[in-house]
């Protein structure tokens, strides 16, 4: 069955307390057919963002992701332009187009409907959002910063979500070190259309039935003309189910095949006796370089 959804306008809260009113609330709601066995994996999925440009690939800073406290003059000069400092000075933290532009949509844990065989009316199929999602090799990049507040500023697009263009002892800078949205986010993808990890259970199996989630509208696809999605999956020995690889394969050895084609019609039509040493350029007759080298009256002379 076609997926359902709904709309309403709420207030959110982040998880740091900074409240924000008038926020498109999305609900989700959709049929599993079958059980799905743990590892169960939630990803979001955009389209026609360019995470691949080259610019906005470079633009960040390492020292500063590590926790180290970079002056305004090492970041005035790094790649994190054009958000290296605010009016005042201070370097954004964290700098850079990478971090500004953050996915931050919100979703809950999906909700089975009409449990079957008991009291309640619904089941939480819990999912972590913070554990588990980003690589070893990514966390080893990310530090807890050694800036003290007035030192820094709140990126442009964080602004909203901190209260204002500074940190405060309420509202602290993130913990990088921790922050594994945040690493899964700043590893790159190679291509416009992208799924990340967000949420995961690696115990529970995810029973067939009609599930609903609910997501919070922060991240502003369609200024760009891009679109969001969710994508529900598992995972086996051999890995996550991905076309994009078996698609190539058969690309490769469709052009593999057409090729071989070619090349078998013009060996039928004009035959080549393959290793055929007189086609070497030396055993064919070329008196004009000969007579030009003298070779032909040395050899007479002799």
């Amino acid at each position: 069955p076609k997926a359902l959804w709904s709309r309403q306008t709420i207030s959110y809260t982040y998880p740091n307390g900074v409240k924000l009113d008038n926020v498109t609330q999305c609900s989700l709601i959709f049929d599993i057919p079958a059980p799905m066995n743990p590892p169960v994996l939630f990803y979001y999925r955009l389209t026609d963002f360019y995470q691949n440009h080259r610019r906005y690939v470079k633009s960040f800073q390492p020292d500063q992701l590590r926790g180290v406290a970079v002056d305004s003059g090492t970041i005035d000069s790094s790649l994190c332009e054009p958000l290296r400092l605010d009016d005042r000075g201070r370097p954004y933290y964290p700098c850079g187009l990478i971090a500004n532009s953050m996915f931050n949509d919100t979703y809950t844990s999906p909700v089975l409907q009409n449990v079957q065989g008991g009291n309640e009316q619904s089941k939480v199929y819990n999912m972590k959002n913070n554990s588990g999602i980003a690589w070893d090799s990514d966390k080893k990049l990310y530090g807890k910063t050694k800036y003290a507040l007035n030192q820094i500023a709140v990126p442009p697009n964080w602004v909203e979500r901190y209260g204002g263009r500074d940190y405060t002892e309420a509202h602290p800078p993130p913990d990088l070190e921790n922050d594994q949205a945040f690493q899964v986010w700043m590893r790159t993808a190679g291509l416009p259309t992208f799924s990340k990890l967000a949420q995961r259970n690696d115990d529970d199996v995810m029973e067939n039935g009609r599930y609903r989630v609910d997501i919070n509208h922060l991240f502003p696809a369609d200024i760009y003309g891009g679109t969001k999605s969710i994508i529900i999956s598992t995972r086996t020995v051999i890995g996550g189910r991905n076309p994009y690889l078996g698609i190539a394969f058969v690309v490769v050895g469709g052009l593999c095949i057409l090729l071989g084609a070619i090349f078998t019609a013009t060996h039928l039509i004009k035959p080549r006796k393959l290793g055929d040493h007189t086609y070497l350029s030396w055993n064919n007759d070329q008196p004009s370089t000969a007579t030009t080298t003298g070779r032909e009256g040395g050899r007479e002379g002799a």
